[in-house]
C-alpha cells in the first residue's frame, strides 16, 4: 500500500512502460518509507481524445507524454507528499523523458479499515500488518 493508478496515452514500448512504473514505485518507496514489495499499481492506457489535461490557468501546455498518477494511501505528512511530487518530477524526467509539466498527481487518503489485502480480512485492523 499505497495503491497507485497510472493513466497515460497508449504505449507501444512495453519496456518504457515498465520503466515508468518502476520509477513511480521507487519514488513511492523513498518518499513514503514503504517496503520494496509493497507495490500495487494499475495502468490505464488511453487514446489521445480520452485524456484532456489542461493547466488550471498556470500557463503551460502538456505533450503526448502527459501522465496522471493517482495515489490512494493511508495518511501521509505534507513533507512526504511534497517529497513524492518532487521525486516524481525529477526522476520521470531523468529516467523516462517525461517533463514535469506533463505530470499530474493526486493523493486520496483513507484509514486502516479501508484496506483488505485478501482473504476477506482487514489486515491493518487484525494486526497482520
Amino acid at each position: 500500500m499505497p495503491l497507485i493508478q497510472v493513466d497515460l496515452l497508449k504505449q507501444n514500448d512495453k519496456e518504457r512502460l515498465r520503466n515508468i512504473l518502476d520509477t513511480i514505485h521507487q519514488c513511492a518507496v523513498e518518499a513514503f518509507d514503504i517496503p520494496e514489495r509493497d507495490r500495487y499499481q494499475i495502468v490505464n492506457q488511453h487514446d489521445p481524445e480520452e485524456m484532456i489535461l489542461l493547466d488550471t490557468g498556470l500557463g503551460f501546455e502538456r505533450t503526448k507524454n502527459q501522465i496522471v498518477i493517482r495515489v490512494t494511501s493511508k495518511q501521509r505528512t505534507q513533507d512526504k507528499k511534497e517529497l513524492l511530487y518532487s521525486l516524481l518530477g525529477q526522476r520521470l524526467k531523468d529516467r523516462c523523458q517525461i517533463e514535469p509539466q506533463d505530470l499530474l498527481v493526486s493523493i486520496v487518503e483513507n484509514g486502516d479499515a479501508d484496506w483488505s489485502f485478501g482473504f476477506g480480512k482487514a489486515q491493518f485492523l487484525t494486526g497482520e500488518l
